[in-house]
């Protein structure tokens, strides 16, 4: 190595964390991902942690804990975080996948979101139709090919195992039964408009 080269950081070591440093991290994070305020407080803790599994980056728990408070609020404040927003988007898109109602809820709680927002998010993906479940489902079963989207050669063969993947997706038995024992995709797709 000559003068003019610097060493290269360790790649195990997390650099030292500042007030700055948490902000730098959070502004980073909320570029590639939406995020509810206590997601966000999560992220910011684990650089914390990881950072204190060093002794020359360690930084005193107190301290980083109000960096953190600070810049939580600050990103609330500026609107880069909102928990409704991020509740309401995060459920259209696992809705979107065929995720049922119930899963979307413990998603959401897994998150980070508060009861409010998660209800005002459940709410708004019920809204546009009367059986989320079996749409849901319908979702889910044309996505992966189950049921009355396969080919009607392996779809006797094949009934227990899709009944199981939509039952393993978190949808009831007799919803997985409508959606596999459909005649057809347009007849499922007949009953859910029909539901509506």
């Amino acid at each position: 190595m000559t003068e003019t080269e610097t060493p290269a950081r360790s790649r195990g070591r997390p650099r030292r964390i500042t007030a700055a440093s948490m902000e730098n991290a959070a502004l980073f994070y909320l570029r590639r991902f939406d995020s509810t305020a206590e997601n966000l407080r999560r992220v910011l803790m684990r650089r914390v942690r990881r950072a204190a599994m060093h002794p020359e980056t360690a930084v005193d728990a107190a301290e980083a804990a109000r960096w953190i408070e600070t810049v939580v609020a600050k990103m609330i404040r500026l609107g880069y975080v909102d928990d409704a927003r991020t509740a309401d988007l995060k459920a259209r898109g696992l809705f979107a996948r065929g995720t049922p109602p119930a899963m979307i809820r413990r998603r959401l709680m897994l998150l980070g979101a508060g009861e409010a927002e998660i209800d005002q998010a459940i709410e708004g993906i019920e809204d546009g139709c009367a059986d989320a479940e079996l749409t849901a489902a319908a979702t889910l079963a044309r996505r992966r090919r189950l049921g009355p989207f396969r080919p009607a050669a392996a779809r006797a063969e094949r009934r227990d195992k899709d009944l199981a993947a939509l039952a393993r997706a978190g949808f009831s038995l007799e919803t997985a039964r409508r959606v596999i024992d459909a005649a057809d995709a347009e007849d499922l797709q007949e009953e859910i408009r029909t539901a509506d």
